[in-house]
């Protein structure tokens, strides 16, 4: 077993939870092996960089092991090699908080309020 499909591996190692929805984001573009778009059908063989937009974040791994069956967690994990970088704190924007039990807020505390949450562009 030295290659296997790119749609069958992604649900084996874990990526995707069924076959259907790793085919289907090949198919709309969200899976490229070695810089390239990929479709469901391309193969994956060790060494190879697979790229996958999963949740809204894109993961890159490279490919250790192929497998085709879909196996458990920690033998999955074991199949590929993950190099997605850390996310990046994100900045933080304070939230306006009231005082609990202070009703809702005046006009002017609501003019206020929005001036703090969207300042001028």
């Amino acid at each position: 077993m030295e290659s296997t499909r790119v749609d069958r591996w992604l649900w084996a190692v874990r990526l995707m939870k069924t076959r259907p929805d790793a085919a289907a984001a090949c198919r709309g573009g969200h899976v490229r092996v070695n810089d390239k778009p990929a479709k469901p059908a391309t193969t994956v063989v060790p060494g190879d960089e697979v790229r996958v937009r999963v949740g809204g974040t894109t993961r890159i791994l490279d490919v250790v092991r192929v497998i085709q069956k879909r196996v458990g967690a920690p033998d999955a994990a074991t199949c590929f090699l993950d190099r997605t970088p850390k996310p990046t704190p994100e900045s933080v924007i304070p939230v306006a908080r009231r005082e609990r039990g202070a009703g809702r807020p005046t006009k002017r505390e609501r003019r206020v309020l929005d001036a703090f949450r969207s300042p001028d562009l």
